[in-house]
């Protein structure tokens, strides 16, 4: 699975009515600092220097909690998007390892090159393409297929390229580079980069650990709210996949693992595909799981009877709507 950046809206399709009872759940964005802390991400802007891991044992300190996470490891010379997950938000940052991010990156030519000649060589890298992970990487050496969605270059200044890139999620900036000054001839090496977005997470959005420092210690000793601003409801990592809505007296069977069946639908995402993995959601916008479908859109909206979806990761704490299917 990939998530590509999103590139149309998605209609929900309306199943059955139904209402949701105002005692059981909350809505994402009325969570308190406290619970928000417990199950939020922040969009941490990277500096450079320290790792990722470091970064993120930073931001674990700062915030006074026992477990937390980051998506998607930056070279310590890296900076930009980094999300961190907070607390029980962990379980589902897996998530990120698929989707699209975008870098800006400053590439150094080992020799002169007009410019028609670099664009152009450039361009022949959009689409798929192959790589060999650089010897840094804690990967297996192997070739492996990646889609470089755009490649856009914003200025050449001598031997310098600045170009901006969205890429398929385990696409190597540095081999690109390599691999680029090889199809040149003249040899090439990335001399600085910046991640720019992670799915729909960008850099606009970002906060740095001073941010962070602050609005925490604001809200510690003048009940500030800066900190609502920086911690995003866990909801935030799911808004990429395509969902479905149910209804109260369905969430808590799901809670508890079991598969999602057509009786308990109210809500369907348009483009759902079977296989994709979706998110299933309360109708106060709770992340309630993460499940595969077993069928598309037209089949759930038209079907009376069946399973909906395979759950395969659960997000809701169980309990926190009534287990009525129990009784």
């Amino acid at each position: 699975m990939n998530q590509h950046f999103p590139t149309y809206k998605r209609k929900k399709l309306i199943k059955a009515q139904a209402q949701t009872n105002p005692y059981y759940g909350k809505p994402p964005l009325q969570r308190t600092i406290p619970e928000l802390l417990q199950t939020g991400i922040i969009n941490l802007d990277k500096p450079a220097g320290p790792t990722s891991h470091q970064v993120t044992a930073w931001t674990k300190n700062i915030l006074n909690i026992h477990k937390i996470g980051h998506g998607g490891t930056l070279d310590p010379n890296v900076t930009g998007v980094l999300p961190i997950a907070l607390s029980t938000a962990t379980k589902i940052l897996g998530i990120l390892h698929h989707v699209s991010k975008e870098y800006v990156c400053v590439m150094k030519l080992h020799q002169s090159t007009p410019e028609k000649k670099i664009i152009e060589t450039c361009n022949q890298f959009i689409g798929e393409i192959t790589q060999i992970p650089p010897r840094e990487a804690a990967v297996k050496r192997q070739k492996r297929q990646r889609t470089i969605h755009y490649l856009h270059i914003l200025e050449i200044k001598g031997n310098k390229v600045l170009f901006k890139a969205g890429c398929q999620a385990g696409t190597y900036i540095r081999t690109l580079c390599t691999d680029i000054g090889k199809k040149l001839a003249t040899g090439a090496h990335m001399d600085e980069l910046r991640r720019t977005k992670s799915g729909l997470f960008t850099e606009k959005d970002s906060y740095t650990l001073q941010n962070i420092l602050d609005a925490y210690h604001f809200w510690k000793n003048d009940s500030s709210q800066d900190l609502k601003k920086i911690i995003q409801p866990v909801e935030a990592l799911l808004d990429h996949l395509s969902a479905i809505t149910v209804r109260d007296s369905a969430i808590d069977a799901l809670c508890h693992g079991a598969n999602l069946a057509m009786p308990g639908v109210l809500q369907v995402d348009t483009g759902i595909t079977t296989g994709d993995i979706i998110v299933i959601n309360s109708l106060k916008g709770e992340g309630v799981a993460l499940a595969k479908a077993l069928m598309p859109t037209r089949d759930i909206i038209q079907k009376d009877k069946g399973i909906v979806a395979d759950t395969t990761r659960v997000i809701m704490k169980k309990g926190t709507y009534p287990s009525i299917w129990k009784s």
